[in-house]
């Protein structure tokens, strides 16, 4: 990550950040940020927007307009932030447990409104913060504190949940392909609509050490050995593919933008009385 943008972007005096050694939240984090200046829009144009859990300290190191909401409700704080200022940039960072569970219902409703937000989902697999207990996204078999034995719950498609409930940019990246997902997010973020970038994501210490992945290697390595390209799984049997996870950009359409309609919308019945 080049200084400049650490200089321009990050509260250094919030410095150093609290996430555990192998954490793969600041590896997203500067995927923003240098997605941010590639743009370059100003610091007072963007908003960034959280809930609660470990990527939930985001928005406190950097120099932007921010809210830290609570558990999961960042989409529906960002909503009302959207209406009172359709100008701004806004991009709301959530956890799995987050954004698809307590924040599911939150989450379903802005992708079908298409509201002209960007939801970048740090997906670990788990609830890191609070004690590891498994999340809407913890593979079957897997385990964590509340699922002592391996999950026994299918999992949520954070891509399919998002395509089928609306959102017009889906994607999804990992913490590992870290020049991948610096295209991805810049383009949800240009994007008009409701964006959604999943990112795997390791989480050494709630989910590693749970899952005989002890250190950050064998976590980054698990999560370079066990992906494919949306490319490469074309020509690919859902036999071959597996359990891999398929990264890359699954969704990118138009509709018609949600505060752009309700202004429309407004403007015309208040003209008409």
């Amino acid at each position: 990550m080049k200084t400049e943008v650490v200089i321009k972007y990050l509260r250094g005096e919030k410095l150093p950040t609290i996430w555990c050694p192998g954490c793969g939240d600041g590896i997203i984090l500067a995927s923003i940020l240098r997605a941010v200046d590639s743009i370059g829009w100003k610091k007072d144009e963007v908003c960034m927007i959280s809930g609660i859990g470990c990527c939930g300290r985001t928005p406190g190191y950097v120099d932007f307009h921010t809210l830290h909401t609570t558990h999961g409700r960042a989409l529906s704080f960002a909503t009302g932030m959207k209406f009172a200022n359709p100008a701004l940039k806004v991009i709301v960072v959530m956890g799995d447990g987050d954004a698809v569970a307590i924040g599911g219902n939150h989450f379903i409703h802005a992708a079908r409104r298409n509201i002209d937000i960007t939801a970048i989902i740090y997906n670990n697999y788990i609830y890191g913060m609070t004690g590891g207990q498994a999340s809407p996204t913890t593979p079957c078999g897997r385990i964590a504190s509340t699922a002592p034995y391996g999950s026994v719950e299918p999992p949520f498609d954070i891509v399919e949940l998002a395509i089928g409930s609306g959102a017009t940019y889906v994607a999804r990246g990992t913490a590992y392909h870290v020049p991948a997902l610096d295209k991805l997010i810049r383009k949800a973020l240009l994007h008009r609509g409701f964006s959604v970038v999943d990112v795997t994501t390791p989480c050494p210490t709630a989910f590693g050490r749970r899952n005989r992945m002890k250190t950050p290697i064998e976590n980054f390595s698990w999560l370079k050995e066990n992906t494919i390209s949306i490319g490469t799984a074309k020509d690919k049997t859902k036999k071959e593919i597996g359990k891999k996870i398929i990264i890359g950009e699954f969704l990118d359409i138009e509709k018609p933008e949600y505060t752009e309609v309700y202004e429309k919308e407004v403007t015309e019945k208040a003209k008409s009385t």
